[in-house]
């Protein structure tokens, strides 16, 4: 009998389950369950605890920080880099197209060297930076850049296939009634994009909440200064603190697991929206 014929009795579709099941539960539900066990062994009151330390919330609050400018700059300049993709034809727009993917294909770590090589205080634009006073390694700014480096892709794959299936004829017909160009794209773009806008900034924000390798390049891992969530738990860890580590893991497994029920809830109700639209 063959693989094919196996698999399609009783006996077969239960044994492709299975290990499936079985698959899944050890790669994603085995590790995440036993870190959740491992943290609660050691109590509320001392989770609670390191998480109430100044190094903590410091951590969170910079993660919060850098997360929120990612996503304004990532959705501010991939709202652009749609419109320019879409609605403009110019040489090299299909390697340029491309090259919007390359976050996903680079390591985070070799990510990061670069952005050290172009602003670092002997690099490329560096000197620069460092003259007007705006230090970018070890410092917010570059710890942001390496954040929307590697989130770059997600608000423009998104909007991308959205304003390519959308045309031009609403826009084209309100410039030809003589709207000004941002009361087109207030009136006409922007409604359009507005839900896949919402679902690309939030993979970008989910993304850059876990950001550890370019970050940790570029920012030095200094306590209270440029060390993230994700750092204080890799630190936490290194020096045998596993309350902290813990402690700072499940804030980041509960916020992660928030993040992703929510764009599951939104993609349900995108998708309901548009199979009444059709």
């Amino acid at each position: 009998m063959s693989v094919g014929r196996d698999l399609t009795t009783r006996g077969g579709r239960v044994a492709v389950a299975t290990t499936t099941y079985l698959y899944f539960a050890l790669i994603l539900l085995l590790p995440l369950g036993w870190l959740v066990w491992e943290a609660l062994g050691f109590g509320a009151t001392a989770l609670l605890e390191k998480l109430r330390s100044d190094a903590a919330l410091h951590a969170f609050w910079l993660t919060a920080v850098i997360a929120a400018l990612t996503a304004v700059l990532n959705g501010v300049f991939g709202i652009a880099l749609a419109i320019t993709f879409t609605r403009q034809r110019f040489f090299g727009r299909s390697l340029a197209n491309a090259l919007i993917d390359m976050p996903f294909a680079v390591s985070p770590v070799v990510a990061g060297l670069m952005i050290i090589l172009v602003y670092g205080p002997r690099g490329l634009l560096g000197f620069f930076f460092e003259g007007v006073g705006l230090p970018m390694i070890f410092a917010l700014p570059g710890m942001v850049l390496a954040s929307v480096f590697v989130t770059f892709p997600f608000v423009v794959r998104e909007l991308i296939p959205v304003l390519e299936q959308a045309g031009t004829e609403m826009e084209e017909a309100a410039r030809t009634l003589g709207a000004p160009p941002w009361a087109v794209f207030r009136e006409v773009t922007f409604p359009t994009i507005r839900g896949a806008l919402a679902y690309g900034t939030a993979l970008t924000v989910a993304r850059s909440l876990g950001e550890f390798g370019a970050v940790l390049v570029v920012s030095g891992n200094i306590a209270l200064r440029t060390q993230t969530a994700p750092l204080f738990v890799y630190q936490a860890y290194a020096d045998f603190d596993m309350p902290a580590a813990f402690a700072a893991s499940l804030v980041l497994i509960l916020v992660a697991i928030a993040m992703l029920v929510l764009l599951g809830v939104w993609r349900r109700r995108r998708d309901r929206l548009e199979r009444r639209r059709v």
